[in-house]
């Protein structure tokens, strides 16, 4: 492979995290997809055996019961579940995402009732942002809690929401002020054992067909003023601050996904023959691998200077953005043509990289679209 994850810079001295994750990843996600595709979702004992080894909650600080990691250990698990094949589990959402709204908005009290419970598997987090009603546009959710006394009441209805079938607790991005704007949208940590919380479907996708991406409902829902994360109006801010991480991680999983495309697709065209001789001595096999193999090679260098400066805290919102654009458009350009070279069975499910293909599609969807990114990266030129 042109430029191996563990050559990454911010990665050295993490070779026993990446043995961890490739490992768990071979043995417990891989030889698992056609089960989860057909149930679509995994098993709920897979967050208690990735708990059990230490998989979860890898950058939460050790007080909080987490590994006490950085984003570095996160984006290992990230690319190591990439290349294993799997995009059925959750866990970018659960550790990389909901773990750290907890963390950076929640009380103290809340932090340590919930994140060692993330830590441990014993709760499965998911956010509740996108409505039927609204995708880009989170100022423009519906979702209501109104304030009564100790609690809110919340009611509304929240779709394409990632671990829906199996959280325990979702942060709910909530209406407190439906006058206010963006400035009255707040952030609520909803337990699903709370009466008046009903689960839809677990959505029939084009791709991620073994993730639990389910729509979620909530009917005068009481839940504890407690469980507000932060302070009311400051949703919209929360939302802003933590997206970069948020799109980091979807880079991280596409430039992992090109690289692994590309990997079966070397072997594949080696293995393979027609009219006598390897697919891959044919001319236009090698010059689409070359363009491909640079593609992961510029989109890899970008990406690795990006978690740096993330490691730093120095990537900002137009760094992130031009992170998610550049890579999801050039993975999905990288695994178009590499199914090319398979020929028809590219196209039969069976190979991992037709089930690749239909994948990383969403990834120029969610996180916010391609067409959000240029105009999140417009306003600094």
């Amino acid at each position: 492979m042109p430029l191996p994850p563990a050559k990454s810079a911010w990665a050295e001295g993490l070779d026993d995290v990446r043995e961890l994750a490739r490992t768990f990843c071979q043995k417990e996600l891989a030889p698992n997809q056609e089960r989860w595709s057909a149930q679509k979702q995994v098993e709920r004992e897979l967050w208690n055996k990735a708990g059990d080894v230490g998989l979860l909650a890898l950058s939460i600080p050790e007080e909080y019961g987490g590994g006490g990691g950085t984003f570095a250990h996160e984006a290992i698990l990230y690319e190591e579940q990439a290349r294993s094949g799997d995009s059925a589990w959750g866990v970018t959402v659960h550790n990389g995402i909901v773990a750290h709204y907890i963390l950076a908005y929640a009380s103290e009290e809340k932090k340590r009732e919930w994140l060692p419970k993330f830590a441990s598997g014993e709760m499965v987090g998911a956010i509740g942002m996108t409505e039927p009603g609204t995708g880009s546009d989170l100022q423009g959710i519906k979702t209501r809690a109104v304030r009564d006394g100790d609690y809110y009441v919340i009611n509304g209805a929240k779709t394409f929401i990632t671990n829906g079938g199996l959280a325990d607790l979702v942060v709910l991005a909530v209406k407190t002020d439906p006058d206010a704007g963006a400035q009255g949208v707040s952030l609520i940590g909803v337990p699903t054992d709370t009466p008046g919380f009903r689960r839809g479907r677990v959505l029939d996708k084009v791709g991620l067909k073994g993730q639990d991406t389910a729509e979620l409902f909530f009917d005068d829902v009481r839940v504890p003023a407690a469980n507000l994360l932060g302070e009311e109006g400051q949703g919209f801010i929360q939302m802003m601050q933590q997206l970069p991480q948020e799109r980091l991680i979807i880079a991280v999983t596409a430039v992992a996904g090109m690289e692994a495309a590309i990997d079966q697709t070397i072997a594949y065209t080696k293995d393979r023959t027609a009219f006598g001789r390897p697919i891959f001595n044919f001319q236009n096999t090698k010059f689409t691998l070359a363009e491909a193999a640079t593609e992961a090679v510029v989109a890899r260098a970008f990406l690795d200077q990006c978690i740096e400066r993330h490691l730093r805290g120095e990537l900002d919102v137009q760094g992130a953005a031009m992170a998610k654009l550049w890579t999801t458009e050039r993975v999905n350009k990288v695994v178009d043509d590499c199914l090319q070279l398979f020929g028809g069975y590219g196209y039969m499910t069976e190979y991992p990289i037709a089930r690749a293909w239909t994948d990383v599609r969403i990834n120029r969807i969610f996180g916010g679209t391609s067409e959000i990114m240029k105009e999140i990266i417009s306003r600094t030129l």
